[in-house]
């Protein structure tokens, strides 16, 4: 899989275009950036993990999809979606409190489902409305940084790190994983 055609497949999960996909493509580079604290970083990987939680195979804390948000955010977003991605962070620790009166991070993990399913249905409307949402950020960047990791790659996806033979008719059954290519 090609960065054009994982651009297409976020795009498809997400309903809109990645968010600092043009940087993607012609090399990431923003002057500015902004701080991301350990406890931000801490609480993107229990985000992601919400988002794609360890079952039978990796999680995105094993893939340390919290940092990798933090690099992708602060040398590839503009200035403006790096202000609303950090925005995003405060308002969703505050709209947790309003809903649990805690924290996200303080949340049980069926309330964590449900307060991540909220907040999609509502980024899914705003996207509608013409408007990007932060949550929309945080899960393209979760899929995008999972599944270009080590770990998403190599346990999650099939890959092969030396080709062979083309074969355009490998059989599917039902189940099987989609191919990981660098």
């Amino acid at each position: 899989m090609n960065r054009r055609e994982l651009l297409k497949l976020i795009a498809a999960t997400t309903g809109t275009a990645m968010i600092g996909s043009s940087a993607l493509l012609t090399g990431c580079a923003t002057p500015a950036s902004l701080v991301f604290s350990a406890e931000d970083i801490a609480l993107l990987d229990e985000i992601a993990e919400t988002i794609l939680p360890r079952t039978e195979t990796p999680g995105a804390k094993d893939a340390k999809v919290g940092q990798f948000m933090v690099v992708y955010v602060n040398d590839c977003y503009t200035a403006e979606e790096q202000a609303i991605f950090h925005n995003g962070l405060v308002a969703l620790e505050e709209h947790s409190y309003k809903t649990y009166g805690r924290r996200f991070m303080a949340l049980q993990p069926a309330e964590r489902e449900t307060f991540i399913n909220q907040l999609d249905q509502y980024a899914k409307a705003e996207i509608v409305a013409g408007r990007m949402h932060y949550f929309t950020m945080i899960k393209q960047l979760t899929l995008f940084g999972f599944f270009t990791s080590e770990v998403g790659g190599t346990q999650v996806l099939r890959h092969v790190p030396i080709p062979g033979r083309f074969d355009g008719e490998l059989p599917y059954k039902p189940g099987d994983r989609a191919w990981a290519t660098r």
